[in-house]
């Protein structure tokens, strides 16, 4: 079940945020554990069985590790509940990928062949492992305290807002929330703005890009040529980011619904200038895990440069195959390690002294050409793509690319998309709000009631326009399944 799918806006959705606005307090922690089973059923009832699976270990493993806190058993028992978490991730995620690569190296000399069931990989197993792995970790450290109620324990973990796309969320950043919230109008307002804006980037944006970019990513590697390559490329790269981004808006939205504040995962990442900056715009929720459970645990920066880059290169090994279990993904990872250890070695201290255009085109090119392995489904087309988009063949460019980007709508489009990629429309509205010069800003300084009102109707009319969309059109995708 898609948040921008009609049935959650228009069933799921409603009917959960009723009842928990109905029900007493005690009662809401079982609600939304129930609400958050149901739609990870949606998806197969085998998927809820691994969550559940997942659920008790965590749970067991907490109060073991609690137990014999002090003691070598609190290790073992985090070493198990580690070791388990990622035996569940690796054979749904990874099998396929290890089976399909030993075949590969068996051919060379026998022929033998292991079977390949092709695994089906089950829906946000890799966000939910990560938050379950950073609470027994962390109740390890001693940095946050055993949940020894289950329900409240399976909640952070299985919670559906951000069950199948993030942000991912610590259990001592939302421990309270679970015992105590509470649910007002403020929070329901907000969250519905919030929420819709994410839609609105989903459909209006990720969508209508990913169109574009399906239709480049179709051709024959012979039919490309550097234009095609280049737009098709260019409308993943504003897909994948209003695509993410706007699921992490609507489950912070979703979340604030419910009287949960979740933290954000996105700050303008484009507007990076240099691969470091990138990855604290990026994603941000995945680097700070990244950063306090694998390499801060490695060492971090305090063994010297050597290891500090060996880290490093393990952090971003560890990132690309979190992604996905392909060799592409691998490639992208790595190279964007690449470019942080020589940031690192000396590029950082040459990219500020450099005109900040510069710095920025620096950075969005590495994004970009890097984002053909990330899109690409094999590495020989992959491979293909990236020489076509440096043939300097720019004569002409595919019908079926040219046909969904040649009209005035999609220009405007394109011209929304980039702007909302910036801090454009925030700096504008605040200057308008603060300008006492000017009417408008006026009436919005000293009579908040008519912001409001303004804000209610370009969120009723976004949802409207989204609705639209998704009952016109089947279109729907979400990149982040994948992963």
């Amino acid at each position: 079940m898609l948040f921008s799918s009609i049935i959650f806006l228009y069933a799921f959705l409603p009917i959960v945020l009723i009842l928990n606005f109905l029900i007493r307090k005690e009662y809401r922690n079982k609600l939304l554990l129930i609400s958050s089973l149901i739609f990870f059923a949606w998806g197969g009832v085998t998927y809820s069985l691994i969550l559940i699976t997942s659920l008790i270990i965590n749970y067991v493993s907490g109060l073991l590790i609690h137990k014999y806190q002090g003691q070598r058993l609190s290790k073992l028992f985090l070493t198990i509940g580690i070791v388990l978490n990622l035996a569940i991730l690796g054979h749904f995620k990874y099998m396929n990928f290890i089976v399909e690569n030993l075949n590969e190296l068996l051919g060379f000399v026998t022929e033998f062949k292991f079977a390949n069931s092709y695994i089906i990989l089950p829906l946000g197993i890799s966000f939910y492992t990560f938050q379950a792995m950073s609470y027994i970790i962390d109740v390890y450290r001693k940095e946050a305290n055993v949940q020894k109620n289950f329900f409240r324990l399976a909640l952070y973990i299985s919670f559906f807002p951000q069950l199948i796309a993030g942000p991912i969320v610590r259990y001592i950043d939302i421990e309270s929330q679970l015992a105590n919230r509470r649910n007002h109008m403020a929070n329901l307002t907000y969250g519905i703005q919030r929420f819709v804006l994410g839609l609105s980037k989903k459909v209006l944006i990720a969508n209508q890009f990913g169109l574009v970019a399906d239709k480049a990513f179709a051709l024959e590697v012979a039919q490309l040529n550097s234009a095609t390559s280049w737009i098709g490329i260019l409308a993943y790269t504003i897909q994948i980011y209003f695509d993410f981004s706007g699921y992490s808006d609507m489950a912070i939205g979703l979340g604030r619904m419910f009287g949960f504040k979740l933290p954000e995962n996105f700050n303008f990442p484009y507007m990076a200038r240099s691969m470091r900056e990138f990855w604290q715009r990026w994603h941000m929720t995945l680097s700070i895990w990244f950063k306090n459970y694998l390499y801060f645990p490695l060492g971090g920066s305090r063994k010297g440069e050597f290891f500090t880059i060996l880290n490093l290169l393990i952090v971003f090994f560890a990132t690309s195959i979190w992604h996905g279990a392909s060799w592409n993904f691998v490639i992208w990872g790595m190279t964007h390690g690449f470019f942080m250890m020589l940031e690192r070695l000396g590029l950082g201290k040459i990219l500020v002294k450099l005109w900040k255009p510069v710095q920025h085109f620096y950075a969005l090119f590495i994004i970009i050409v890097t984002r053909v392995f990330f899109r690409a489904d094999t590495f020989d087309y992959a491979w293909g793509y990236f020489k076509s988009m440096f043939k300097l063949e720019f004569s002409s460019i595919h019908p079926d690319v040219l046909y969904p980007i040649s009209s005035y709508s999609f220009l405007v489009l394109t011209i929304i998309a980039v702007t909302s990629s910036t801090p454009f429309w925030i700096n504008l509205w605040e200057r308008i709000k603060s300008n006492n010069k000017i009417t408008f800003g006026k009436l919005l300084s000293y009579h908040s009631q008519i912001g409001q009102v303004l804000s209610s109707l370009i969120v009723l009319v976004a949802l409207v326009l989204c609705t639209m969309l998704l009952m016109s059109d089947s279109y729907n995708p979400f990149i982040y399944f994948r992963f």
